[in-house]
């Protein structure tokens, strides 16, 4: 991977050897933590993420104990550092006892310095919801619930195998609503067989629930799924944009701030974890299949874990959960940086570039003419930002300072 130093197995990070060209940070950017949970009751037939249909009881003290193992392995690359947020993504998460992330976040707290106001997000799926297990999970410590609706048509969530209906969707987020103030609903459009009406009457439903906070996503056919073997009937291109506009036209009617690509919030209740990642800052990643971001002093490092759950509850109990590390290279930074900053609508300080990155700007001065020049984005001494041009192209805005990137990044998981 290009001048990337690229290690197997344990002791990954101590032995990562810094580039000529390795940043140089003044001081290391805010950090997040990231759990991931793999098993769901179904798995969706457009979801690539490393999910794993529990076929049988899932082993739910057995990969706590994995996970609290993992985090000490890695302390050493976080020592001191104070923890801003913590996301517990899936899978479904909600498929854990209220007792298992008790005894998760028990260990975080007696291991790192999580900050007292720090956000604690659990993903749920309204197919999994009772009232005592919500409740328990907000004394347990989860202060922020994102509730994966997806759609509110029996018919639409037949067509994305969802294992729930719209009264159960209704349900869930009534019990949500009187458990946590701080609530995210998942919706999805460009369904199979959706039609602009149907897209809007989703947005209708959820805005009357006032949720503080809104992540909508165009359905999108990756590989590796059961829907790339098998591609549904989507609507056109055209019916696609149109629902795009229509949903991104009536969420700001509504008052929400389209503040990144997906993601729509109240004043005051954007996703602090989901926007330490796009603003580059660092994340611990912690179970099966998790990436994590690691800046040190000299150096930025990203981590994958063991993907399989059986395998890597195995390789955690060993002391080795990480399956691979690589040192990014300056050359592929800048790429990096910006794959994740424009994103947000309103773009970045300039000097953010260089406080995450550890880089001058300079660096990426040639692509941002360009991108200038393109009317991608527009600029000045203090932000840079995507133009509407930019947000709807944002590909071709990317490719333009992905000339030096030697090779893809993982994204990160957890982001709604």
């Amino acid at each position: 991977m290009g001048n990337a130093t690229k290690i197997k197995g344990v002791g990954v990070s101590s032995s990562l050897i810094p580039h000529p060209s390795s940043p140089q940070f003044k001081a290391l950017p805010p950090l997040s933590l990231y759990v991931h949970i793999p098993w769901c009751a179904r798995k969706c037939p457009y979801c690539d993420f490393n999910s794993h249909e529990a076929r049988t009881a899932v082993p739910e003290d057995r990969y706590v104990a994995a996970l609290i193992s993992d985090l000490e392995q890695a302390l050493p690359q976080v020592w001191g550092r104070r923890v801003r947020s913590v996301f517990f993504g899936g899978g479904t998460p909600s498929l854990f006892s209220a007792r298992g992330i008790d005894a998760i976040l028990v260990a975080v707290r007696a291991r790192l310095a999580l900050a007292a106001d720090a956000e604690i997000t659990l993903e749920a799926n309204p197919g999994t919801v009772e009232a005592d297990k919500f409740r328990a999970f907000r004394a347990a410590g989860v202060n922020r619930l994102s509730l994966g609706i997806q759609s509110f048509d029996a018919r639409h969530l037949k067509a994305l195998g969802r294992i729930h209906d719209g009264d159960e969707a209704r349900g869930a987020i009534e019990i949500a609503r009187r458990n946590f103030d701080n609530l995210n609903l998942d919706l999805m459009y460009g369904l199979p067989g959706q039609n602009p009406d149907e897209a809007a009457a989703d947005i209708e439903v959820a805005l009357g629930y006032t949720p503080p906070h809104l992540s909508c996503y165009h359905l999108t056919i990756e590989p590796n799924t059961y829907f790339h073997r098998f591609p549904p009937a989507l609507p056109d291109g055209d019916a696609a944009a149109a629902m795009q506009e229509a949903v991104e036209a009536r969420l700001a009617a509504a008052g929400y701030d389209h503040y990144e690509t997906s993601a729509f919030a109240r004043s005051g209740a954007q996703c602090a974890h989901n926007l330490n990642y796009w603003n580059f800052g660092d994340y611990l990643g912690i179970g099966a299949g998790a990436h994590g971001k690691i800046s040190l002093p000299d150096r930025i490092v990203r981590e994958a874990r063991v993907k399989h759950p059986e395998h890597y509850m195995e390789s955690a109990e060993r002391g080795a959960p990480v399956q691979e590390a690589h040192e990014v290279g300056a050359e592929s930074a800048g790429f990096e940086f910006m794959m994740n900053a424009l994103r947000l609508n309103s773009g970045f300080p300039s000097r953010l570039f260089e406080e995450r990155t550890g880089l001058p700007l300079a660096r990426v001065l040639h692509a941002l003419e360009e991108a200038e020049r393109r009317g991608l984005i527009e600029r000045d001494h203090l932000r840079i930002a995507p133009t509407l041009l930019g947000r709807r192209f944002l590909n071709d805005l990317l490719q333009l300072f992905m000339a030096d990137a030697p090779g893809p990044v993982a994204a990160p998981a957890g982001s709604n």
